[in-house]
């Protein structure tokens, strides 16, 4: 499998719209790339001009060592599977994942064997003779899926292939899509809005909004290290807690808490002497030990673990997550802490721009 390098892409629309900012990534052979973020950050229109059907206004496209950029789709041996799925409701699932190599006007042989092949890894061999109407929402991606895989493509681009799915099939076909990669070695980038295809798919995932990438990372980086306030609250279910502040005494002061720094958080905010600053903590790296008054609002019992909604001096919302089966009940008051080996800090946001971490 190739390398894909993406250097300096920009999409700029007709009026100045920029939907895509100075997009830089080298995608190393075989590696499973995903592609996160909210609706109209820009994440489906890098993938549509990696795959030609979107110009790239500027920067460059490497594709195997070829510049691709100007190259129309059909030479830039790229498969794509789409949300839809996209098969033809009059021809058989053979005929289906066949297609693109008939057009190509491949040998019936060659054909025969390439799609029985593919068939068989996606466990299709009983569904060859259907209509696509037929088969379930997970089938028919499978199907579209082996239309990639017979053409022995360079690069495989998904584009949000199971928002269409319900819960429980989603995360069934997410196992199916790990399986394929591992047994095709493939160079993959998959587009998603969904955190948790993100987090279980990716080698590496690029977290965008609006248009810019925010960080380039394993799954673990982002989830431990988040670059900003945007990577911080977009990457993790529930999202990490943040609460506004500033650094004075060697202490973090909110209208709500006060919270001692350690050796640690003082030496890294140091700088910060009577700023601004955000305090981030995720729902589970808060603790059941400390002076922080937290009104109980609702509970969610999840088998494993427990999430308390609650309210910290009467206005902030606040998630916990426990782990454990917990039976608070609304207006329940309790005492709660942060795990400060786990505990975030950031710069506040200016211009619209995300508060870049401080440590």
């Amino acid at each position: 499998m190739p390398e894909v390098k993406l250097q300096h892409i920009e999409k700029i629309y007709d009026g100045g719209v920029q939907a895509v900012w100075d997009f830089n990534l080298d995608i190393a052979d075989g590696e499973f790339i995903v592609l996160v973020g909210p609706s109209g950050c820009g994440k489906s229109t890098t993938l549509r001009m990696v795959a030609g059907l979107e110009d790239i206004t500027k920067g460059t496209l490497i594709i195997d060592g070829k510049d691709c950029t100007r190259l129309p789709p059909k030479d830039r041996d790229i498969a794509m599977v789409f949300q839809n799925y996209a098969l033809y409701g009059h021809m058989t699932i053979y005929e289906n994942m066949a297609f693109s190599l008939t057009l190509r006007k491949e040998k019936k042989e060659i054909i025969h064997r390439k799609v029985m092949a593919a068939a068989e890894i996606l466990d299709l061999k009983t569904q060859l003779n259907k209509k696509p109407k037929q088969l379930s929402g997970g089938q028919r991606q499978r199907v579209a899926m082996g239309r990639a895989i017979v053409r022995n493509p360079k690069v495989f681009l998904f584009d949000e292939p199971l928002s269409n799915l319900d819960a429980k099939l989603r995360g069934s076909m997410r196992r199916e899509i790990l399986l394929l990669h591992k047994k095709l070695n493939a160079t993959m980038m998959y587009v998603t809005h969904d955190q948790t295809e993100a987090l279980t798919l990716a080698d590496r995932i690029v977290c965008m909004s609006m248009g810019h990438v925010q960080q380039i990372g394993k799954p673990i980086e982002l989830y431990d290290k988040p670059a900003n306030t945007f990577v911080a609250t977009f990457i993790g279910l529930p999202p990490m807690n943040m609460f506004d502040g500033k650094i004075s005494g060697g202490k973090f002061v909110s209208d709500l808490f006060e919270y001692a720094l350690n050796g640690e958080q003082k030496k890294a905010l140091s700088g910060y002497e009577g700023q601004e600053v955000i305090l981030g903590v995720r729902p589970e790296n808060i603790t059941l030990e400390g002076d922080i008054q937290l009104h109980v609002t609702n509970n969610e019992n999840l088998g494993m673990n427990t999430l308390v909604h609650g309210k910290v001096g009467g206005v902030k919302n606040v998630v916990c997550k426990f782990a454990s089966w917990c039976t608070y009940k609304p207006g329940d008051e309790i005492k709660i802490g942060f795990d400060e080996k786990l505990m975030h800090f950031f710069e506040k946001p200016v211009d619209d721009q995300p508060g870049k971490a401080i440590i």
